[in-house]
């Protein structure tokens, strides 16, 4: 266990890592009116303070960004563009230790998925761009001989990305890498409840050579600086992750400037469990599913649909290795669930507790404010949650909880399982276990999600877009097709005759 000497000694060495009440703008951290605090959600103190940019502030950055745009940033060979994404890719695991430590400390998830899979996939993400930076090209289109017609993929100009406190490195990651490979400058908002490891990566964007103003970290509130950057006009495109309700106010607060849009929203995804599945490696899924990172993943299985005939055996296994699941000092290395990201999201996840009782569903385990020591006494820990017996009309089946809950509902058919497994207004993800290869073709093409995983959950590859349907937004990122969302087509028509 980590003792309060040891808490102490990683306060401090935040401290050290962060520029406290400063703003990177055109290359140079510059301070700010007014500063706020971030907090350790796993002891309920202060680790340090952090700038609010205001509107003049968004205002300078957006500027900065528009000269480095205009200047030599997306005329540079791109070859150079991607070198620069590799060298930060390379630094981020330099700094591997130092990034999860940060990232810990501030969002409260386990250190061993800090450090051994957000860290390295954020620098995959990195590695992974820098090598398409000089691989957009456009096409020749031979359709007339009195005419050389072609097309050259351009960049857009000036990015607004605002990114999420659930995995702060790695969307920063998703986020700036297809952003930069293609030619663009960026104006970057971390979520306030998570601001740390966005500055230290400023410093290692300043250390690895990028040229002032291609990126720049404004931090703050998203109702003052991230409706700044919303409204203002300088702005090509806005890249968003977050909840549909922001994302709704953001295209609404987008729409006069016709600001373009890609928004990464909710979910509410299924995870179905068939009876002909390896049941040992589907219930594994089904804890990872949802309780990897602490539930507080868009993509987070929160439905898991089981077959009737294997229904009571699945919720007992879950029961047991729910029960199993250490909770408490995320920097234990036994522990797997760590202290949800914020007092107001642990009372938002604790309510939903009592409405999936009073909905009448049977709560099979967890729900309850998991108190420690005085160290941790005021943590945000909540002991994982399952209820059984669930409606898909219920509530906790319908609204995105954002944490350690899981919702178990049973089906009797293939086709009742597709028809509860569509039956919400989010898209983005769905999983489903069986060793039937024409069933497993069949639900994926059917399920209407951005990503299906079949006979596994919760993976990843930087090649391999992700993004929503419906409800859960538009627009991708990861792949090629992130690319694509940063890029505008143009034609050219030479006269030949």
């Amino acid at each position: 266990m980590t003792t309060a000497t040891d808490n102490r000694s990683i306060q401090d060495k935040a401290n050290e890592f962060v520029k406290p009440g400063h703003l990177l703008i055109n290359g140079e951290w510059v301070e700010a009116s007014s500063t706020l605090e971030t907090i350790n959600p796993a002891t309920g103190e202060v680790i340090t303070t952090f700038a609010e940019a205001d509107a003049a502030d968004v205002e300078n950055a957006v500027s900065a960004a528009r000269a480095a745009f205009e200047g030599k940033w997306s005329v540079i060979p791109a070859a150079r563009r991607g070198k620069y994404l590799a060298k930060l890719a390379d630094l981020i695991l330099e700094h591997g230790e130092r990034l999860a430590l940060l990232e810990t400390t501030d969002n409260g998830k386990p250190y061993f998925e800090s450090s051994k899979i957000d860290i390295p996939f954020a620098a995959n993400v990195f590695h992974y761009f820098s090598g398409w930076a000089d691989k957009l090209s456009g096409q020749t289109i031979p359709s007339r001989s009195d005419a050389f017609m072609f097309t050259r993929r351009e960049p857009l100009g000036v990015i607004a990305q605002i990114i999420p406190w659930n995995l702060p490195l790695v969307m920063c990651a998703w986020k700036l890498a297809p952003a930069l490979a293609a030619g663009n400058t960026v104006v970057l908002k971390p979520a306030e409840q998570t601001p740390l490891t966005a500055l230290a990566l400023g410093e290692l964007i300043i250390e690895a050579g990028f040229p002032p103003g291609v990126v720049n970290i404004l931090t703050g509130r998203g109702e003052v600086t991230g409706a700044a950057l919303v409204k203002n006009t300088g702005v090509d495109k806005i890249s968003f992750t977050g909840s549909v309700e922001v994302g709704k106010e953001i295209m609404r607060n987008s729409a006069d400037n016709l600001t373009k849009l890609t928004l990464e929203l909710g979910g509410k995804s299924p995870n179905i469990i068939f009876a002909d599945a390896d049941m040992k490696s589907a219930l594994r899924g089904a804890i990872n599913g949802i309780f990897y990172g602490k539930g507080e993943l868009c993509c987070a299985g929160s439905r898991l649909l089981v077959e009737r005939s294997c229904y009571d055996e699945v919720v007992a296994a879950l029961k047991e290795a729910a029960s199993g699941l250490q909770v408490g000092d995320p920097f234990d290395k036994k522990t797997r669930i760590g202290a949800l990201v914020s007092k107001e999201q642990m009372e938002r996840v604790l309510s939903y507790v009592e409405i999936g009782k009073q909905d009448g569903a049977t709560l099979i385990t967890g729900g309850e404010r998991v108190a420690f020591n005085n160290e941790f006494s005021e943590g945000c820990f909540v002991s994982p949650i399952i209820f059984a017996d669930v409606d898909n009309k219920m509530r906790i089946a319908q609204e995105e909880i954002f944490g350690p809950a899981l919702a178990v509902i049973p089906f009797d058919t293939e086709e009742e399982a597709l028809s509860i497994a569509n039956d919400t207004q989010y898209g983005l993800a769905a999983a489903l276990w069986t060793n039937d290869i024409k069933r497993a073709h069949r639900m994926a093409a059917s399920l209407k999600a951005g990503t299906v995983w079949i006979n596994t959950v919760n993976m990843f590859d930087p090649s391999l877009p992700f993004g929503g349907f419906k409800d859960s937004g538009f627009g991708r990122d990861l792949g090629e097709d992130a690319l694509d969302g940063y890029l505008q087509t143009k034609s050219v028509w030479v006269d030949l005759s």
